[in-house]
C-alpha cells in the first residue's frame, strides 16, 4: 500500500487560493471588456510597472533586441527550433484530409484547416521562457495559421531580447511586450489597438491560467496549462542525486509548483529527501525552490511498479520521468500524463527546452482527458457530405424520414420526404412517412 514519506499542501488551502485569483482574474477580464487599452495599460503599470509608449514592437525595437543576443544564444535557439520545427513536421503529415465513397453515390469527408489567429502567451517573470516563443509559434505556423501574436511580459524593465529573438526567428507575426491576466484578455477580447485572436495558447501562473479558463467559449484554448507539476518513478536502479536534481530542477519554476517522488525503495526515497536538502544548500535558485518542495513536494513510496502505476495514473501529472529497470512498462501502461521522459539519459529539462515534443502540457490533472499542445491543437477538422445521383438521396431519405418520425421531428422529416418524392418518383405525402 503506497505511503507518503512527505506530504504538500492539502486541497482545502490550495482551493483558497484558486477563489482569490478567480475574482482577481474576473475583474482585470471584465475591465477590459469595458475600456479597452486604458485598462491594459492599468494592469500593465500595476503588476509589471510597464507603460510603453505602445505593447507592440516595431519592427526597429524587434532588430535591436536581437542585435543584444549573442550569437552563440542565437545558433542555440536556431538549433532547439530545428528540432521542435521537425517534430511539429512530422505530426502535421499524420493529420489528413479524408473523403470516401460510403454508399453507390454518398461521399463523406473531412478537411483539416487551421485556425485563423492564434494568440501565444510566453511566461516572463522571473525567468524569461524563451522555450514558449518556439512551443507556440513554431507550432501554429507549422499547422498553417496564418495570424500568431505573441506576447510576454517584460523583464527587468525591457523586452527581454531572446526572448524576441525566439518568437522573431518562430515566424511570429505580432509581438506584445504585455504579460499575465491582462495580455491574456487583451489578445482574446480585443481591444482599440489589439486585433482579437481566435484561440489562446501557452502555459503561465496561476492568473494566466484562470483567464484563458474564463475566456474559454469566447475563444478556443490550448488546455488549462497551470502551475509545473513534475512525478519523478524511480526504482533502486538509480541514485538520490540524480532524483533530487530532477526534484528541484522543476521545483524552480515557482512556489507552487508541484513535484513528487514515487518510488519502491524506501531507501532512494530517503537519500533522496537527504540530497535535496544538500542540494538546497548550493543551489542558486533555491529561494523558489525550497519553498515549492516544502508546500507541494511529496514523496510516495509503493511496495510495486503495478501500485506506482496505479499511483501515478491517478495523479494524472504533466512532466512524468521514468528511472526503474523497465521504462516500457510505464509507456506501454500508462494512461494519464503530460509527456513521458523514459530512462536516467533524458529528464524534463530536455523536453521543457529543445528535444522535440511540445512542452505545453496538462495540468490539474487534465490528462486524464487531453494531451498536451501540438500541431492537432490548431487544426479544425470540419465535416462534409455529397449525395451525387438520385438513387442514393431517395435511398438516404427514406431512412432519414423514418428515424426523424421516431424523434417527432416533421421539418427535418419532410427535407428527407421532398427529395425521395422528387428523385424517388415514389408518392409521399407532405409531413408524412415513408413506408
Amino acid at each position: 500500500m503506497a505511503r507518503y514519506l512527505k506530504k504538500g499542501k492539502n486541497a482545502s488551502e490550495r482551493a483558497d487560493t484558486d477563489t482569490k485569483v478567480r475574482a482577481a482574474v474576473e475583474q482585470v477580464l471584465s475591465d477590459i471588456e469595458k475600456r479597452g487599452d486604458a485598462a491594459v495599460r492599468d494592469y500593465s503599470e500595476k503588476f509589471d510597472n510597464w507603460t510603453p509608449h505602445s505593447f507592440r514592437l516595431s519592427e526597429h525595437e524587434i532588430e535591436k533586441a536581437i542585435s543584444q543576443v549573442s550569437k552563440r544564444d542565437l545558433e542555440d535557439i536556431r538549433f532547439a527550433q530545428t528540432q521542435i520545427r521537425s517534430f511539429a513536421e512530422k505530426q502535421r503529415e499524420c493529420i489528413t484530409d479524408l473523403e470516401l465513397e460510403a454508399l453507390d453515390g454518398v461521399v463523406l469527408g473531412h478537411r483539416q484547416v487551421p485556425v485563423g489567429a492564434v494568440g501565444c502567451y510566453v511566461p516572463g517573470g522571473k525567468y524569461p521562457l524563451v522555450a514558449s516563443a518556439h512551443m507556440g509559434v513554431i507550432t501554429a505556423k507549422v499547422a498553417g495559421v496564418a495570424r500568431v501574436v505573441a506576447a510576454a511580459p517584460p523583464t527587468l524593465g525591457r523586452a527581454h531580447p531572446a526572448t524576441i529573438a525566439a518568437m522573431h526567428l518562430a515566424g511570429v507575426d505580432e509581438i506584445l511586450v504585455l504579460g499575465g491576466a491582462q495580455a491574456v484578455g487583451a489578445m482574446a477580447i480585443g481591444t482599440e489597438s489589439i486585433m482579437p485572436v481566435d484561440m489562446v495558447v501557452g502555459p503561465g501562473n496561476m492568473y494566466v491560467a484562470e483567464a484563458k479558463r474564463q475566456l474559454f467559449g469566447r475563444v478556443g484554448i490550448d488546455l488549462f496549462a497551470g502551475p509545473t507539476e513534475t512525478l519523478v518513478i524511480a526504482d533502486d536502479s538509480v541514485d538520490g542525486e540524480l532524483c533530487a536534481i530532477d526534484l528541484l530542477g522543476q521545483a524552480e519554476h515557482g512556489p507552487d509548483t508541484l513535484a513528487v517522488l514515487l518510488t519502491t525503495s524506501e531507501r532512494l526515497a530517503r537519500d533522496t529527501l537527504s540530497e535535496i536538502e544538500r542540494q538546497l544548500g548550493i543551489l542558486p535558485t533555491a529561494r523558489i525552490a525550497r519553498q515549492a518542495w516544502e508546500d507541494c513536494g511529496e514523496v510516495i513510496v509503493c511496495d510495486s511498479d503495478e501500485e506506482m502505476l496505479h499511483v501515478a495514473d491517478q495523479l494524472a501529472y504533466e512532466h512524468v520521468q521514468v528511472m526503474t529497470r523497465e521504462p516500457e512498462y510505464f509507456l506501454k501502461n500508462m494512461k494519464n500524463y503530460g509527456s513521458l521522459c523514459l530512462g536516467p539519459r533524458t529528464n524534463v529539462a530536455y523536453g521543457d527546452k529543445l528535444i522535440g515534443p511540445n512542452h505545453t502540457l496538462p495540468t490539474n490533472r487534465a490528462a486524464r482527458y487531453t494531451g498536451g499542445l501540438w500541431v492537432g491543437s490548431f487544426l479544425k477538422t470540419l465535416t462534409y457530405h455529397r449525395v451525387v445521383n438520385d438513387e442514393a438521396s431517395a435511398l438516404v431519405g427514406a431512412y432519414c424520414s423514418r428515424l426523424c418520425a421516431i424523434e417527432h421531428f416533421a421539418g427535418h422529416a419532410e427535407q428527407a420526404n421532398i427529395r425521395v418524392r422528387r428523385y424517388g418518383k415514389r408518392r409521399v405525402e407532405p409531413y408524412g412517412i415513408v413506408d
